[in-house]
This record gives structure tokens, C-alpha cells and sequence, in this order.
């Protein structure tokens, strides 16, 4: 990875965390033109959510957003003809490098299962590390590598109370509520999603976030406990009888 240049977009909270997104240095005054922000798809086929990155041309309102992937592709390479799309080979949908992008045959299949997400056979060493799929590669990608250097997310850690959850039509919801959200894993560089509602474990102590399996969670902990907060539950008002 010497010499290799990136940038990375805060694309706002969603699914439960502050997401982040990879774009290739050179592409940074590309979306410095572009409002961009994450949208939450849900497959239609049973197979959860995935998050993208949406790129809104400033000035022209949110009607008019295009995937920041399909932005960049045709920026560098031209339009994309009917029955072709543009997929991202390590399958981690926010990481659009240029050479993680590639154009394939639109034969109306849905993507890969998120257990081979930042795996790519033979990559190199902008992509995943070379060998079979699975956890140990998906760990030595340059999404989750570069994404575990950050600090944090700025607004979580100073203005936590500050915070508020919007669906996707922008209302304010309570995260602890009845509420139809998949969450992605709270852990940064941790892109598993959950496939049914309230598939994965949350935090005991505030109730807010979740996470898809125990070492995520003691990972996120450091940073995490810094504004963990205990949601104490409410006592049921008890009546006398009558």
C-alpha cells in the first residue's frame, strides 16, 4: 500500500453507525461538487440491506441523486450501456477506489452473500489480501484497514446527546422503538448488516447500538464506553387491586 493515496468521505449516520465511504484521491474534486450521503437499500429477494453512497448534484435537490459508484465510473470511463452495471468487486459497497469497480452483465441476480464482503481472488495491493475468503481476509482489506485508523466519529464522541435517527423519509425515530431499521454493525470497519429486523445482539447498557458478534463488540468498547450511556428501564406502574 506505499504510495497509495485515498480519500474518505463521512457519509452520515445510518443503519445504526456513522458510515464512511473510500473514493481514489483524484476524485476528491469530483465530489466536492456533489452532496453525498448514505441510502440504505433493502434487497427485495429476502437477502437484507445494503448501504450505498448517493451523490446529489448541489442545487437540484435530493430527487436527482445518482450512485456515487455509477458518478465516478462514468467520469473515468464512459456510460453504461442497457443491460450492464457497475459492481464493486470486494462486494463492500461504499469502498469506490476506481479499481474496485468493475462493469459486468446485468443478468438481474442480487449480489453476493455479505460473507465474502472485502474478499477479492487474487487482488492486489489496493484490494483484499490474496488467499480464500472468509474473516482473516476480510480483516486485511483496505476498507476495513483504513477505516480502523480513524479516530472516531467527531460528532458521536463530543455531542452525543445531540444525536437523533431518521428514517428514510427523514422523521425522527427512536432507535429503541418499534421501529423497521436494519442495523449494520457499530463497529467501524465492520460492514456486516443484519438480513432480518433485530438480527443482531445490542448493547446491553445503553440499548442503542448493535453488533453482529462478541469480538465486535469488546473491539468497539474502547471507544464505544466513551458515551455508552445506561438506558435504565422504566418501572411498570403498578394499580392496587380493586
Amino acid at each position: 500500500m506505499s504510495g497509495l493515496k485515498l480519500g474518505i468521505l463521512r457519509l452520515g449516520r445510518v443503519a445504526g453507525k456513522a458510515k464512511y465511504a473510500l473514493i481514489d484521491e483524484r476524485d476528491i474534486s469530483i465530489v466536492q461538487q456533489q452532496a453525498i450521503e448514505p441510502r440504505v437499500e433493502v434487497d427485495r429477494n429476502g437477502n437484507g440491506a445494503r448501504i450505498y453512497a448517493i451523490a446529489h448534484e448541489v442545487g437540484k435537490g435530493r430527487d436527482h441523486g445518482v450512485y456515487l459508484h455509477h458518478l465516478l465510473w462514468e467520469h473515468h470511463r464512459g456510460g453504461v450501456a442497457q443491460g450492464w452495471r457497475v459492481v464493486h468487486k470486494n462486494n463492500v459497497t461504499v469502498d469506490n477506489r476506481l479499481d474496485n469497480l468493475e462493469l459486468v452483465k446485468d443478468n438481474g441476480l442480487p449480489l453476493p452473500s455479505r460473507e465474502d464482503e472485502g474478499c477479492v481472488s487474487g487482488a492486489g495491493p489496493s484490494g483484499a489480501s490474496h488467499g480464500a475468503g472468509g474473516k482473516s481476509s476480510r480483516e486485511n482489506s483496505l476498507y476495513w484497514i483504513t477505516v480502523t485508523q480513524l479516530l472516531g466519529d467527531p460528532l458521536e464522541m463530543n455531542y452525543p446527546h445531540f444525536n437523533k435517527w431518521f428514517d428514510y423519509n427523514g422523521d425522527v425515530v427512536d432507535p429503541t422503538g418499534e421501529t423497521y431499521i436494519y442495523y449494520e454493525c457499530h463497529y467501524p470497519p465492520c460492514t456486516n448488516m443484519e438480513r432480518e429486523i433485530r438480527e443482531f445482539s445490542i448493547c446491553g447498557r445503553c440499548q442503542e447500538v448493535r453488533y453482529c458478534g462478541q469480538a465486535c463488540q469488546e473491539r468497539d468498547w474502547p471507544c464505544h464506553k466513551r458515551f455508552c450511556r445506561e438506558r435504565r428501564r422504566q418501572a411498570r406502574e403498578i394499580t392496587p387491586d380493586r
